[in-house]
Order: structure tokens, then C-alpha cells, then sequence
């Protein structure tokens, strides 16, 4: 699984739904989630996770989009097994995620390592893996 070091920066509530927004190294994440931990407070460090097969790429995209995570990356590396491609992403603040993909979506976007490509999270797909320090 993917992972990166950020700050709880806000904490939404209505109902039992939470909106979390996290500082990521100068980059703004949002999380959804229906159950958050009480102490998941403003300044809290953590490290948040997604799956791979969670992480959607983009390459020459127009338009607005309803992804709250929209993060700039570079391919450091790409593995086109025989139906899925796996890909190394390095973002800006020089963090690595990892994304798996159709070899098929791989082909047609005619991915190369060195690449820069914008990565797609959304935020019901974005956990709380571990608190690393209140």
C-alpha cells in the first residue's frame, strides 16, 4: 500500500460524516470517512494510505474533475505485467505511491518511465494508517 506523512490541518463533521483536509508536504489532501477516531484532532501527524488500484493516473487532462486529490508526479517506474501495469510515482514534495492499472489503460496512454502524470485520489479512498505523533 501506498503511504505519505501529512498534517491534520481541519476536521469537518456533520452527522457521522467527516471531511479530514491534510497538509502533505505543501500539498492539500482531503479524506472522507464515516468513522474517525476521537483523537484525530488539527496539527496531529499521521500517515495516511490508499490501495494501488485505488490510484488513477491522468496525462494530457482538461477540464475540472470531482477528485479532491490531484497530485502532479513523475513515473520512476513501470511494470506492464500481462493484464495489470504497476507504477512507481514520484510526487512533487518527492514522495513515492504506487498505482496498479490496466496493462491495457498503460498501453493506450503510451505511459513512459520519466513522465509526468497527474495521480487521481478520491477522498472516500484515503485512510488514517497511523498516528505518529499528537
Amino acid at each position: 500500500m501506498s503511504g505519505l506523512t501529512a498534517i491534520v490541518k481541519d476536521v469537518q463533521k456533520h452527522d457521522s460524516l467527516h471531511i479530514v483536509k491534510f497538509d502533505c508536504e505543501g500539498q492539500v489532501l482531503s479524506m472522507m470517512s464515516l468513522e474517525l477516531e476521537k483523537t484525530i484532532q488539527k496539527g496531529l501527524k499521521v500517515k495516511l494510505s490508499m490501495k494501488p488500484t485505488h490510484v488513477a493516473i491522468a496525462k494530457n487532462l482538461q477540464g475540472e474533475l470531482s477528485y479532491s486529490n490531484q497530485l502532479q508526479a513523475t513515473i520512476v517506474k513501470l511494470e506492464n505485467g500481462v493484464l495489470l501495469s504497476s507504477l512507481s510515482l514520484k510526487l512533487d514534495s518527492g514522495s513515492v505511491i504506487e498505482s496498479i492499472i490496466t496493462k491495457e489503460s498503460s498501453n493506450r496512454m503510451n505511459l513512459q518511465v520519466g513522465e509526468q502524470v497527474l495521480v487521481l485520489i478520491k477522498a472516500n479512498e484515503i485512510f488514517i494508517k497511523e498516528v505518529l505523533s499528537c
